[in-house]
């Protein structure tokens, strides 16, 4: 069987409400050969069974997860099914727009040095309204070598690069970098994009690629610090893995981090989208 070029991969935990939306997004793209696999981990809320209503589509293949290992578990597992040139990794409760995968591949396809793309995203609440119509890229510049575009992750103190919905990565480097990196739990998407940056460069999708839904629980207190440490450790990890990156900006980062985790918390609290 011939390998498509674009591997969409989603891990699912519970989602069965809004998976099919999650799907359909992805079924609906044009101009790409993709293959879509869908990992239910374990749901006891008929997530499973959500998916199978797709696999009369020939690009759909789904699969079952053991329970256990957390969401890098699951991540790992339908990745590791993967067989496209170019992978992205969509959780459950987000979609891509209308071109985005098509627009992506191209971007990759035209930079062949590129290891990494990311694209801008729609945040949305539970309910699907809107809460802000572009987030990300912020001190990303169209094209950046990989130590580079990873300092200006740093300093920005964020991840400017995007959820995963809004990311797209070539399959050879995400392996070269040993997968998704499973000894961060909060940071695991940013650590990995850091490590596939260590074999090529960063390039810029302007356009909205994805919405990610934020809320269903609550961010407390306890919540904002231990992201705000976990970030902090990631950016001192990255000053020893990129020589662009001094300790000076690792510390930089990491104060910055922890404001713009609180502001977050705020402007959710303010929302509704946390409970306190």
């Amino acid at each position: 069987m011939t390998a498509p070029e674009l591997s969409v991969v989603v891990p699912a935990f519970r989602q069965a409400g809004v998976l099919a939306e999650t799907i359909r997004s992805v079924l609906a793209q044009h101009e790409v050969d993709l293959e879509l696999i869908v990992a239910d981990h374990s749901s006891d809320d008929g997530t499973y069974e959500v998916a199978q209503a797709f696999e009369g589509d020939s690009r759909v293949t789904v699969l079952r997860t053991h329970a256990g290992g957390g969401a890098v578990a699951n991540w790992s597992a339908v990745t590791k099914r993967a067989r496209g040139e170019f992978v992205k990794l969509l959780p459950g409760d987000d979609t891509v727009l209308p071109g985005s995968l098509a627009r992506q591949v191209a971007l990759l396809r035209a930079n062949p040095g590129a290891t990494l793309v990311g694209g801008r995203r729609r945040i949305i609440d539970q309910k699907g309204r809107t809460i802000a119509k572009s987030r990300g890229l912020q001190g990303l510049s169209p094209e950046m070598p990989g130590g580079e575009a990873v300092r200006a992750s740093v300093l920005s103190g964020t991840n400017p690069f995007g959820e995963p919905g809004a990311v797209m990565m070539r399959r050879s480097a995400l392996d070269r970098a040993g997968g998704w990196q499973g000894q961060w739990s909060y940071a695991i998407d940013v650590a990995t994009y850091y490590a596939v940056l260590k074999y090529g460069s960063f390039v810029r999708d302007d356009d909205v690629a994805s919405t990610f839904r934020v809320g269903g629980g609550q961010w407390s207190v306890a919540l904002v610090n231990e992201q705000s440490s976990e970030m902090a450790r990631l950016f001192a990890q990255a000053h020893l893995d990129f020589d662009e990156v001094s300790d000076d900006d690792a510390a930089r980062g990491s104060r910055k981090a922890r404001r713009l985790a609180w502001q977050r918390r705020m402007v959710y609290r303010v929302l509704k989208v946390v409970k306190r």
